[in-house]
């Protein structure tokens, strides 16, 4: 069972910016046992998140609030409105960004 701390609506400009790997973040909710997350993600401009293809164990939901966002396998780049559903094990990436982007990020299990 995912245990999230509870919280109503409050200001999300209340979490500080922290820098994972290159990708700024505000964690908006976690829960620290099995790794299920919600965050805004922000890519400063000229960000790229590696050589390789990306895979993980959790399912991922990505919707894209601002800036552009470009796939380098496929070649495409995706724009504000534009959402990513990604089960586990599913390939994508590697990504850049040329302007910067902010995004949503929904991380958990599929179990």
């Amino acid at each position: 069972m995912v245990v999230k701390e509870e919280r109503e609506f409050f200001p999300t400009g209340d979490i500080a910016w922290e820098v994972v790997e290159g990708i700024e973040q505000r964690v908006l909710s976690i829960d620290n046992a099995d790794g299920t997350l919600t965050r805004l993600a922000r890519w400063p401009a000229g960000t790229t998140s590696g050589v390789d293809v990306i895979q993980h164990d959790y399912v991922e939901e990505v919707y894209l609030f601002e800036g552009e966002l470009t796939d380098l396998t496929l070649e495409q780049t995706f724009h504000p409105g534009d959402y990513a559903c990604r089960p586990p094990g599913m390939p994508h990436g590697p990504y850049t960004t040329v302007n910067g982007c902010l995004m949503l990020e929904i991380r958990y299990s599929a179990r």
